[in-house]
């Protein structure tokens, strides 16, 4: 009988005594360890389509058989409340609570202490059970939404190509396994000063309750988001280009050495008039950039062209460079241009008829060195996907225009020179390159960076400049309304 005694007392719950303390309701004393633990598991299979993670979730608890892990730590720490708070607080992080499931938490903490809707002890394990998991499901989400963004930004956007740390499963039994719920929860919410500083204008926006105001909470919102993503530069010197701003800086521990203005793409939404046809109230369909864009990426630059052959892609010798050669016999010839029927050179491409409608892909185009090149004197290289890179440019009357989306996809510089130096140091490889500049004349070959230096196109639309003044810019690829659109349907 001793025996028998033990044996049923080692099968009651801890939990089931911490419920009851908390809500006064003896039923839970009634809970056992196994019984919890098959109830549990029960209750995985039939929710399973309702969390983020399910494979994770599925294997955290098989690890830890069905233990209640999360509401022993939060229950025996008195922290359900403060918990539910720091989740219910989402929206100073421009994330909408319920993206976390608070008011279902709320109602299942009500019915928990609750002596009417608590009657059985069958009550007593479905109501545990669920919100084991409603509190599994949101604390790994909200953990993951501050440490690496609520959005996949390679799901989001036709262009991206910058390395972007995502949550694994590593980050998700992190997230349950810790000690002190509360205090993790207040440790991943970011705190850098540029993160402070668009939440404190996100909370006098919102005070603020205007149209101009609504416009600006929404670059507030998408470049908190933004900011989330583990996708930040780590090295101590590297390229950095803001699309939305039309700037390159060359930033070396943390502060910029070198900055001047850059054209890019052309993008959807020149007039800034908001509307995205795929993007309206019919919902999110997928992004379909326009084709001149620059895109979002990293790579390393590894070396330059001096002088620089352009080899003009198929798309710009079908839409543009034939139909001048059509229109002007002589504009082949005034712009340097040699025209290639496979590897042979065309002596004579004023006999071409360019008005054809396969001209543009029959042959190929390159354009000689020289003053009137569109790559200008100088392009500096980095391996991707897109076939973009930086490059000087003589048309430098663009660079005084306030709107510099003008290029087909390719970073014109304003200040090449500068930037080669910034990149090479003084020495006798810039000085090569700076008279080669100078005479015009092509170099045999690559000049290689022996120090390679990391290299990110960016886009940023709000961000705290040197002086702590929140700087804005206006969305010219409309990819602000791409991230928010999906931001507003996260369920």
């Amino acid at each position: 009988m001793i025996l028998l005694f033990s044996a049923c007392r080692r099968s009651q719950s801890e939990l089931g005594k911490l419920a009851a303390k908390i809500s006064g309701n003896k039923i839970f004393k009634e809970i056992e360890e196994e019984t919890f633990a098959e109830k549990l598991s029960e209750m995985r299979g039939r929710q399973s389509n309702q969390f983020k993670n399910p494979k994770f979730l599925k294997a955290f608890y098989e690890k830890n058989e069905d233990a209640p892990v999360l509401l022993s730590k939060i229950l025996a720490d008195a922290q359900l409340d403060s918990v539910i708070a720091i989740l219910g607080r989402s929206d100073v992080h421009g994330l909408n609570p319920e993206l976390f499931r608070v008011a279902q938490l709320k109602t299942l903490y009500e019915q928990l202490k609750s002596k009417e809707k608590i009657t059985t002890v069958d009550d007593a394990y479905a109501i545990l059970t669920k919100l084991e998991l409603s509190l599994a499901n949101a604390i790994t989400d909200y953990s993951h939404a501050m440490q690496f963004g609520a959005l996949s930004p390679r799901k989001i956007y036709a262009q991206y190509y910058t390395k972007t740390t995502r949550p694994d499963e590593k980050s998700f039994e992190h997230a349950l396994e810790v000690k002190d719920v509360k205090m993790f929860l207040d440790s991943v919410q970011p705190k850098d000063q540029q993160y402070v500083a668009l939440q404190q204008a996100l909370k006098k926006q919102r005070a603020a309750s205007s149209e101009a105001g609504e416009e600006m909470e929404r670059i507030l919102v998408v470049n908190l988001e933004r900011l989330r993503w583990k996708n930040k530069p780590s090295e101590e010197k590297y390229v950095w280009v803001n699309i939305p701003n039309f700037s390159l800086d060359v930033m070396e521990k943390g502060k910029s050495t070198l900055s001047m203005k850059v054209c890019v793409g052309e993008g959807r939404n020149m007039d800034y008039k908001d509307k995205l046809v795929e993007y309206d109230e019919t919902g999110v369909k997928k992004d379909r950039p326009f084709n001149r864009e620059t895109p979002q990426l990293n790579s390393v630059i590894h070396s330059v062209q001096v002088n620089p052959v352009w080899n003009i892609p198929e798309s710009i010798a079908s839409n543009e460079i034939t139909k001048y050669a059509a229109a002007d016999p002589y504009y082949l010839a005034n712009n340097n241009i040699d025209v290639y029927l496979g590897t042979e050179k065309i002596e004579d491409p004023e006999t071409i008829d360019w008005s054809t409608a396969d001209a543009g892909k029959k042959y190929r185009f390159k354009q000689r060195p020289g003053e009137d090149n569109s790559l200008g004197k100088i392009k500096f290289l980095f391996n991707n996907q897109s076939s973009v890179y930086l490059h000087d440019t003589p048309n430098k009357q663009a660079f005084n225009q306030q709107v510099r989306a003008v290029s087909h996809g390719c970073v014109r510089v304003e200040k090449p020179l500068d930037l080669a130096k910034a990149l090479f140091g003084s020495g006798n490889t810039f000085d090569g390159i700076k008279k080669a500049m100078e005479v015009g004349q092509p170099m045999a070959k690559d000049i290689a960076l022996s120090n390679k230096v990391p290299v990110y196109l960016t886009y940023i639309t709000c961000w705290l400049d040197a002086t702590g003044k929140l700087q804005y810019r206006k969305d010219v690829y409309g990819l602000d309304i791409v991230l928010y659109t999906h931001l507003m349907k996260l369920k």
